[in-house]
């Protein structure tokens, strides 16, 4: 073999070695474009499912303050019929006056709260 024919090959190699290794450092770096954008991908899925977490959340607690005030507007539709009974069990003024004048055998009902905590404690006291 002629020098010259074992330096073209040598040439040749080492050419092609370089272009390799071109494409592989091109190969690496578009790997690690790709990665990146997957980890990226990742993190907005991650993000995009807590997001949808959280509304379903506040959509959980704009349904139970809506029934909350259904409630309340049933609770306050209920008072005027509250003091209706009242006022049926509360004797008047005006009609007081009458009654202690004219008839005293009508009493009205009452009622009482017995503190029985206070009168047990009064009662353990006394036996001791």
């Amino acid at each position: 073999m002629r020098k010259s024919s074992v330096h073209s090959v040598r040439a040749s190699s080492s050419s092609s070695s370089h272009a390799s290794a071109a494409a592989s450092q091109a190969a690496q770096t578009y790997l690690l474009e790709k990665m990146k954008e997957y980890a990226a991908l990742e993190a907005l899925e991650r993000t995009s499912a807590d997001y949808v977490r959280r509304m379903e959340n506040i959509d959980l607690d704009c349904n139970l303050m809506a029934d909350a005030g259904k409630v309340l507007g049933e609770v306050h539709a209920q008072w005027p019929e509250m003091f209706r009974i009242l006022s049926l069990a509360v004797p008047q003024k005006g009609s007081s006056d009458q009654q202690a004048d004219g008839a005293e055998g009508n009493e009205c009902e009452i009622l009482v709260r017995v503190p029985l905590d206070e009168l047990q404690q009064q009662q353990d006291e006394i036996l001791k």
